[in-house]
């Protein structure tokens, strides 16, 4: 559904220069679940709003279902963002329009195609739990009301990928985990390719893939070592609940030129914080990393 090789994306106002995503790496089968991980500036929503035709790449490769996203037209662009793609906000003043009620915004994005059906708008409010909420405004909902109607919302016109950002991060634990729990189901009973960019790694337990970006390139990738579905099985039979690092394996992404990034901690262990050079050795089929010493760094 998605490849992106070596993308950039560059910023740039009058005086300034911003690099957001340099050279990224990252392939999201059909019907697959998976999650996008990353502080702060780590390039994740620039990625997110890429993929949803609100940003255009600098360089590189991005193609989504079969198209390729720098030769669209204008109005290319504005078919693929009403039929392709769905989108769920963080902030719920971006899903909702105040005055409407919860079914007239689940309507207008299939009006505005042409397509309006209230029987359509009342089923998906029903599937995700509003069937009782068909005349609230947004004051009368709750947040996680809120961003259960901009789930419907974003599945109004049948897209094939739905993208959404830090879904989650403007609501408690239990109403995050049911609303991740509405994913997993939509992503189950629909086959809808599903991307989540969250900063929380929680996330990592409900998809089975998360990818982590750092400095604008994926730096590695959780993978779950059994599914979702098994680890349920496996506590409804009464297992104990495996902690993230049992469950998971982290494996750092190298890119086509053989670039890795070495997570922070390790480098700080070794104590190569405010360096630049390091020892790479092989032995006995390891890569071993070791600090040089001085005459070494010098190059005495």
């Amino acid at each position: 559904m998605i490849v992106c090789e070596n993308l950039v994306k560059i910023y740039k106002t009058a005086d300034i220069e911003v690099v957001a995503l340099q050279g990224l790496d990252l392939t999201v089968e059909s019907g697959e679940l998976m999650g996008i991980i990353g502080n702060s500036g780590s390039g994740k929503s620039t990625l997110l709003n890429m993929l949803g035709g609100l940003d255009k790449p600098s360089a590189g490769k991005l193609l989504v279902d079969g198209k390729d996203m720098f030769k669209f037209t204008n109005s290319q662009l504005v078919k693929y963002k009403r039929e392709t793609v769905g989108f769920v906000w963080q902030n719920n003043a971006r899903n909702l329009i105040p005055y409407l009620t919860t079914l007239e915004n689940v309507e207008l994005p299939m009006l505005i195609a042409g397509k309006a059906k209230r029987e359509r708008a009342k089923q998906l409010l029903e599937m995700v739990g509003l069937s009782h909420r068909l005349n609230s405004k947004l004051y009368q909902l709750s947040g996680g009301e809120q961003q259960r109607t901009a789930l419907a919302i974003a599945l109004a016109n049948n897209p094939k990928l739905l993208l959404a950002d830090e879904p989650t991060g403007a609501v408690d634990t239990k109403t995050s985990a049911m609303i991740l729990d509405l994913f997993r189901e939509l992503n189950r009973t629909m086959g809808l390719t599903i991307v989540i960019v969250t900063h929380d790694r929680q996330l990592a337990k409900k998809v089975d893939r998360v990818v982590a970006i750092r400095d604008g390139r994926t730096s590695s990738e959780f993978i779950r070592k059994k599914s979702y579905a098994e680890e349920i099985a496996e506590i409804d039979a009464g297992a104990a609940v495996q902690a993230e690092e049992e469950s998971h394996v982290e494996l750092a992404v190298i890119d086509k030129a053989g670039r890795l990034q070495i997570p922070r901690e390790y480098l700080e262990s070794l104590g190569l914080k405010n360096r630049n050079k390091i020892k790479v050795e092989l032995e006995d089929g390891r890569i071993i990393l070791l600090p040089p010493d001085e005459a070494e760094e010098k190059g005495a």
